[in-house]
């Protein structure tokens, strides 16, 4: 189980552009992608009230801010904000380097932030030319993870695994391979259901991959239809709170004996879209992201 100590009152928020060298955290160190609102806001602040020093990641930076305090007034935790667009594969890079420069440890990656744009905004494809929904909920997170995977594996120990939590949907489409950026058959729908499909075939790729380190990888599907600004704002009716959606992703980042490489609905094991058991489909998917991600 996470151990979540506490932080200490006065522990304020450390600040990468004056510290020298990694900040020594006592609390949990743990990053959530997408938290200056919704789903991702939530799980920051109840980890802050946890204890955690949360790192809050998001593209306005008066929101982090406002998050950040919210989280070191009202909480036991602490907190600081980074801002990245993870539209662009180099702000990635980037935001990893400064978390790297400025801790010594990561304890939990949540892999939270995503889009799901209007019917009427079209196909988008970022400067290099990736469509945005495959390139920021699935591709951006894919780097993140490979860059800060070795400070997981440093801070965890076999009586205390590091996680990694993808936050993926019930939305799922399987990939096509011959039209991975819908160059063909666009649709929001498409991208964003198989932007979601390719987060939890990453997740039992990488379960694989770290089976003898002490780090445990999650996907999940929240909740169907939380009342947030990304479900609002396409004039659909909400069908339950965030904080259902927020208990599940907590669960993931704190709960013990759940084996590794599982994808869940909700709180409970589930079988995702039959895509995500093919080998095949798998192999091609890490072929395609690692083209996508070394390509100058």
């Amino acid at each position: 189980m996470l151990s979540l100590p506490g932080a200490r009152a006065d522990a304020g928020e450390p600040d990468p552009a004056t510290t020298e060298g990694p900040v020594v955290q006592e609390a949990p160190v743990i990053l959530i992608t997408g938290s200056t609102g919704g789903l991702g806001r939530e799980v920051a602040l109840e980890m802050g009230s946890m204890g955690a020093h949360v790192i809050v990641h998001g593209r306005n930076e008066e929101r982090g801010r406002e998050v950040v305090e919210q989280i070191t007034t009202e909480g036991i935790g602490s907190a600081e904000f980074h801002a990245a667009d993870l539209a662009s594969l180099d702000e990635v890079r980037a935001l990893a380097e400064r978390i790297r420069a400025s801790h010594d440890r990561l304890d939990v990656l949540v892999n939270n932030a995503g889009i799901w744009l209007q019917p009427d905004d079209g196909r988008v494809l970022n400067d290099e030319g990736v469509e945005l929904h495959f390139q920021v909920n699935y591709l951006a997170h894919v780097l993140l993870t490979e860059e800060l995977v070795d400070l997981l594996k440093e801070s965890g120990t076999l009586d205390s695994p590091s996680r990694i939590v993808n936050v993926a949907s019930v939305a799922q489409r399987p990939i096509d391979f011959d039209d991975p950026m819908m160059d063909e058959d666009y649709s929001d729908g498409r991208g964003y259901a198989q932007s979601k499909l390719a987060q939890i075939l990453h997740t039992f790729d990488l379960a694989e991959e770290l089976a003898d380190e002490p780090v445990l990888v999650y996907a999940l599907h929240p909740a169907t239809m939380m009342d947030t600004d990304m479900v609002l704002s396409r004039g659909a009716q909400a069908r339950v709170s965030v904080d259902e959606g927020r208990a599940a992703v907590v669960n993931l980042i704190t709960a013990e004996g759940l084996e590794s490489g599982q994808y869940f609905n909700g709180l409970t094991p589930a079988r995702a879209n039959e895509q995500a058991y093919d080998l095949e489909a798998r192999e091609r998917l890490r072929a395609l992201s690692r083209r996508l991600i070394d390509e100058p």
